[in-house]
Parts: structure tokens; C-alpha cells; sequence
């Protein structure tokens, strides 16, 4: 059975920062123009881009990390799951804001994590058309920007803030509900931005949002790597019980597998559980 502890840590981020930059970059090529699509079983998009992103980020975790199985969105939507997880493995969602991306808004992600004992222990989130990238690990939570140059700024250190008076709180910008208001009406907002993808939890991240309650449905993939940053940065996901998300979730009789519950991501603070009740 593998475990993150076998993983040379340093080449881990060094291959999936890489990685995450290739797969942006063929994003990038195919944003903003006409972007034909199709919709898969649970009437999500699917772009001819989103495959081949994963097909790419796929073949190179096979190469560098054989042994460690892939959860990839893609591959599950055709029926392709990992008979054995083992103990570690990947999460990987190659293009998070479908929709966004269809319609030339920039809030698209590529996102992968390395999931040990149902924890998003190591994540990498990279937004191309903001020129942003996100890594989260045992070392810390960072952040690099892409130069006008096309040269990538070097890692700084990113961390989630406080429980400010005012809370600056976030919304899915393509799935956002009326319960997702009534929520948001427990607490004192500055604030409510819609966004889109995985960059809402890397904004909480870096300590520019506070707060934002997912309701609705999601998927491990969706959210893994970017939880992985946000955990780095001394912030939490939490289920509306207080328990925080675990992943690998399968064989359930009430809940299809690698399905997430409703739950809020938070800053350096915890959600009241009457809050969330």
C-alpha cells in the first residue's frame, strides 16, 4: 500500500507544479474563442480540452509515480475507476469551471492532489487565464504569478486571516441558491463575490475572503487540491456537523461514490455549529 510518507516530497511539487503549468497552457490555447461541448450523464459540460487535459496530466503522474492510482473526473465519467485506491492516490480535476470557460469567463481551474488516508495532504491549483498558481503541502501554502514575460514568479508564502468584524464572503458564480443567501444571513458580511471553480477556497487561502458555504453538490475532484491549499494556509472545510471533508469515499448506499456532503470553508476560524445547523 503506498503513503505520501514514501514520496520524495521535494519532486512531488516540483513535477506537479510543472504538470499544472502544461495542462494550463493547453487551456489557454482553446480559452476565449467558440468552444464546442457536450454534456455528460449529470448534464455537466464537457469540452474536447477538458480530455485532453487530463489525458495530459494523467500520463505524466503514470510516468513519475507508477503504483499510486488516478482519480480523474474525466475518466470516471466513462466508467474508468481504480479498482484499489490503496491508501494514496490522486485526485485530479483538469478543468473546474466548465461553464466558466465555455462562456470566456477566466475563473477556470486545473487542479491535482495527492490524497493520503482520505486527507488532501499536497495540491496544486492553477488558474491560467488569472496567472495564477497555488501549492499546498506539509511545507506551507504558496502562491506564484505569471510575469508578463510568460516567467513564473517565484513561490511566496500565502495564509488565511483571522475572523474579521465584517466578513467578505464568496458564492459559486454558476450554481449559487436562494439557501446559499439564507445561509450568508447569519453573519455580518462586508461583502458577497461571486467566483467561480476552485479559486474561491485559494482566495480564502491567501487571506483575501473569509467565508464560503457550498450547499450544493460536489465532487472530491472539485475540491481536493485547492483544500489542500487552503489547509496549508491554516484555514478549514468542514461538513454542516463540524467534521472535516475526508475523501476516497466509496461504497456508500446513500450517496454515490466520491461525493461530497453540503459544507463551509473557512479562514484561521470555525463555523458555530448552530450556524450550520
Amino acid at each position: 500500500m503506498n503513503h505520501a510518507s514514501t514520496i520524495d516530497t521535494d519532486k512531488l511539487l516540483t513535477r506537479l507544479i510543472d504538470i499544472g503549468k502544461e495542462a494550463g497552457d493547453l487551456l489557454l490555447a482553446g480559452f476565449g474563442g467558440e468552444c464546442a461541448h457536450e454534456h455528460k450523464a449529470d448534464a455537466s459540460p464537457v469540452t474536447e480540452y477538458d480530455q485532453a487535459a487530463e489525458a495530459l496530466i494523467g500520463r505524466h503522474l503514470a510516468a513519475d509515480f507508477s503504483g499510486i492510482a488516478i482519480v480523474g473526473e474525466e475518466e470516471i465519467s466513462t466508467g474508468h475507476v481504480p479498482p484499489d485506491l490503496g491508501g494514496c492516490f490522486f485526485l485530479v480535476d483538469p478543468l473546474d469551471g466548465t461553464k466558466e470557460f465555455i462562456a470566456g469567463v477566466p475563473d477556470f481551474t486545473v487542479n491535482i492532489a495527492l490524497v493520503d488516508g482520505g486527507v488532501p495532504v499536497c495540491g496544486v491549483v492553477v488558474a491560467p487565464a488569472h496567472g495564477e498558481l497555488f501549492v499546498g503541502s506539509t511545507q506551507g501554502a504558496f502562491k506564484s504569478w505569471r510575469q508578463r514575460d510568460g516567467v513564473w514568479t517565484a513561490l511566496r508564502r500565502i495564509a488565511a486571516r483571522e475572523r474579521p468584524a465584517e466578513i467578505i464572503a464568496l458564492a459559486s458564480r454558476s450554481h449559487r441558491t436562494l439557501a446559499t443567501d439564507v445561509y450568508l444571513r447569519d453573519f455580518t458580511l462586508d461583502s458577497v463575490i461571486p467566483m467561480g471553480s476552485s479559486l474561491k477556497y485559494c482566495r480564502i487561502a491567501e487571506g483575501v475572503a473569509d467565508l464560503y458555504p457550498c450547499l450544493g453538490r460536489t465532487m472530491e475532484w472539485d475540491i481536493a487540491a485547492a483544500h489542500a491549499v487552503l489547509r496549508a494556509a491554516g484555514g478549514t472545510i468542514r461538513d454542516l456537523g463540524g467534521t472535516a471533508l475526508r475523501y476516497g469515499k466509496r461504497g456508500r448506499s446513500d450517496s454515490a461514490d466520491f461525493a461530497n456532503p453540503a459544507f463551509v470553508a473557512t479562514g484561521r476560524w470555525d463555523v458555530p455549529r448552530a450556524s450550520a445547523s
